[in-house]
């Protein structure tokens, strides 16, 4: 059995990017960026009133003043204001050519013709100059960035209309097993319902990747046969079940005759251990455990980071530190990744376990927000100690 660093680094290595898109920024939420993305225009283009008010040159205030004309936003005044001028404008409002301050509505008195500014004006006040968020060309958004909201209002204030991003990898997944039926369908004698491929579907697509749900096989060789085929333009082919070493157990012996190369087998962690990777005719291949709980940690763990790798981002499982909130047992040579419940109290957070740490019981992982990393042969810990912790905030 091999270490679950050294298992991520090898399947990390085993991918690289995938080409780039173009698509609209209204379709770019949650994509990767390919290339940075530089403003067409400046932000403001044009220097604009900060408030609603009276653009006048600073040095006539304090005075009465007459009123030229109006710049409402989207409508700017076209004259200059001379001497003794003023212009009613509203926020966002172009300022006047001549003008250099903004006196607010609120500390005027004004009737249809002329303004009476009691203060003097501060020279700039109350005015946003031309590029002062961005100007032309600056970088808005770096290449490897992962797109969300914010990102896109901003390249659209930037008049980007569209961007050059990652395909998303295409993930293709089948599970296997005699005894397995889809949920609504009639149960075979002795089956259970297939579950886990529905939550695995949902990460693939959260992390920026295509599932390609490729169905149930039963547990026979010829079931595998044309696999190969049906994948061929997978960026990444997952099995879900048969990876462990029972007579019924077939992904290995099904898929060597068909190109299959195995580069590892069996990790040292709960749940989890009976992982192979290796490539199906080119194509890197993950045979994930079967129970559903083992099935989406090693996703998070192992997945998760060959899309990444695919897309160009970086790791992005998250690690918090914690308490304990009860003791816990010296863990034996494998690395535990245990269910718990964290909680806040008095500022602080507070990890604590389930009492049943099966790989089956989806109840429990479910309920979980995170899973206690213990480390091999870690020794007991008591209440109170600090533990890391691998957030599901986001899984």
């Amino acid at each position: 059995m091999i270490s679950v660093d050294e298992a991520r680094e090898r399947i990390i290595g085993a991918f690289g990017l995938v080409e780039s898109e173009t698509v609209s920024i209204a379709e770019a939420d949650g994509r990767v960026l390919a290339k940075e993305v530089r403003a067409k225009i400046s932000q403001p283009p044009f220097p604009v009133s900060a408030m609603d008010g009276y653009a006048v040159r600073a040095e006539d205030t304090p005075a009465t003043l007459r009123i030229v004309g109006a710049s409402p936003a989207g409508n700017p005044y076209r004259g200059k204001i001379g001497k003794g001028e003023s212009v009613r404008i509203f926020t966002g409002g172009v300022v006047p050519e001549g003008a250099d301050a903004i006196v607010i509505q609120e500390g005027v008195r004004a009737t249809l013709d002329e303004v009476i500014v009691k203060e003097p004006a501060l020279k700039g006040r109350h005015i946003r100059i031309a590029g002062l968020d961005f100007k032309e060309n600056d970088v808005l958004t770096p290449a490897g960035k992962r797109l969300g909201p914010r990102d896109l209002s901003l390249l659209a204030a930037g008049d980007v209309a569209s961007v050059e991003v990652r395909r998303r990898p295409r993930v293709a997944f089948v599970a296997t097993g005699d005894e397995l039926s889809r949920p609504g369908e009639q149960r075979k004698p002795g089956g259970i319902v297939a579950s886990s491929g529905y939550g695995l579907s949902a990460l693939i697509a959260r992390w920026g990747g295509e599932p390609v749900d490729l169905g149930l096989l039963p547990d026979t060789i010829d079931a595998f046969a044309d696999l190969p085929q049906r994948t061929k333009n997978a960026d990444l082919v997952l099995t879900l079940g048969g990876a462990s070493v029972g007579d019924h157990d077939l992904v290995q012996r099904a898929l060597a005759p068909k190109g299959f190369a195995l580069d590892f087998w069996k990790i040292a962690m709960r749940p989890g251990k009976p992982l192979i990777f290796g490539r199906l005719q080119d194509i890197p291949f993950l045979g994930l455990p079967g129970n559903p709980v083992s099935t989406l940690v090693c996703a998070i763990l192992f997945v998760r980071p060959a899309i990444g790798a695919m897309l160009g981002v970086a790791e992005e499982i998250r690690i918090v530190s914690a308490r304990l909130a009860r003791n816990m047992a010296a863990n034996d040579a494998r690395q535990d990744y245990v269910r718990a419940r964290i909680v806040v109290e008095h500022g602080e957070l507070w990890a604590d376990p389930f009492d049943v740490q099966d790989s089956s019981m989806q109840t429990v992982f479910a309920a979980a927000d995170g899973l206690i990393l213990r480390p091999p042969h870690a020794p007991a810990a008591e209440a109170g100690e600090r533990v890391d912790v691998l957030s599901l905030a986001d899984c």
